[in-house]
């Protein structure tokens, strides 16, 4: 029930991404800055965080165990394939990263609890801020200037 949701929740954005070819990032601008005001806080990545944990924790456990962050990992890897020429640019690595079991199981126990998830929040965008002004922005990916 919980993988028909993910799959239906990324057809919804599909006629979206033509919006989001243009702007380095743009797609994952689309998908995390819920206020859209261009600029994703650390704020709104632990809502969204917390809305794509219960999208992936199928049995609803607190934690994601290796199987439910193996569809994790395939469900990100088929939108980002379906998504290609949304213009990642340099910021997409990294982006992927911040949502990797390795950078979230901070415990290395083999899963990745609600707390570990969003705890990471800041650390990841840190990771892909290159900035460093304090938000991820379009600035944030593409060439740097």
């Amino acid at each position: 029930m919980m993988k028909s949701t993910v799959i239906a929740t990324l057809i919804a954005l599909v006629p979206m991404v033509a919006l989001a070819q243009e702007t380095p990032g743009a797609h994952f601008l689309l998908n995390w800055d819920l206020d859209e005001d261009g600029a994703v806080t650390v704020a709104e990545i632990t809502e969204r965080r917390e809305l794509v944990f219960g999208m992936f924790d199928d049995d609803e456990n607190g934690v994601l165990d290796a199987e439910e962050y193996k569809f994790f990992d395939e469900t990100r890897a088929a939108d980002m394939e379906n998504n290609a020429g949304a213009s990642h640019g340099k910021g997409g690595g990294r982006m992927q990263k911040g949502l990797t079991l390795a950078f979230n199981d901070t415990n290395s126990d083999g899963g990745v609890s609600m707390d570990e998830f969003l705890a990471q929040s800041g650390a990841w965008l840190a990771s892909v801020d290159r900035d460093a002004d304090g938000a991820i922005t379009s600035a944030d990916f593409g060439p740097k200037s």
